[in-house]
């Protein structure tokens, strides 16, 4: 009797630790279920610090510094010539693209001189409407002329282009195409 009882306890014991091992395996679960994809997508009117435009008719971009310290947007020109025309003040200018020397020839009227104060000096600059292209979009906008072979980036984008159209992320760059 003594060796069934035996018998009866380890059986029970055994079955017990079976279904309690069944119990406490989990189930093989793969693991893109546990992975959720998150498409981050950013908004239009987010920049950069450096971005390209395009002076139209020229086909290569330039790079511009965004510059929410500057009033009006500059470009970098060549062989600024000022003339007269039917009484009116005007310009002549090239543009040249450094990195794919594609040159165009201005010739605009003058809206006025402006003074351009920097952190040495100040200057005087003439200021014209110039059509370029920024993020996808054709527009005419102001611009003073500067040599700017000194500096880093042939433009310069200001508030002129940027208030009420883009918010700068100086952490980025290049995010227009």
């Amino acid at each position: 009797m003594m060796k069934l009882l035996k018998f009866f306890i380890l059986a029970f014991l055994s079955a017990c630790t079976i279904q309690k091992k069944q119990e406490i395996t989990p189930p093989i679960i793969p693991s893109s279920v546990h992975e959720p994809k998150v498409k981050v997508v950013m908004p239009d009117n987010i920049i950069g610090a450096v971005e390209p435009f395009y002076v139209l008719p020229l086909k290569s971009a330039f790079l511009a510094r965004i510059d929410t310290g500057a009033t009006t947007s500059s470009i970098d020109v060549q062989n600024l010539t000022r003339f007269e025309r039917d009484g009116k003040r005007w310009v002549s200018f090239d543009v040249v693209n450094a990195a794919s020397k594609e040159k165009h020839h201005f010739e605009k009227p003058v809206l006025k001189k402006v003074k351009i104060t920097r952190s040495e000096n100040e200057e005087h600059r003439i200021k014209v409407m110039l059509d370029i292209k920024f993020a996808g979009k054709k527009m005419t906008k102001e611009f003073t002329l500067a040599e700017r072979s000194d500096f880093k980036y042939q433009g310069l984008i200001g508030r002129n282009i940027l208030t009420g159209n883009f918010i700068v992320d100086t952490s980025l760059s290049n995010t227009l195409k």
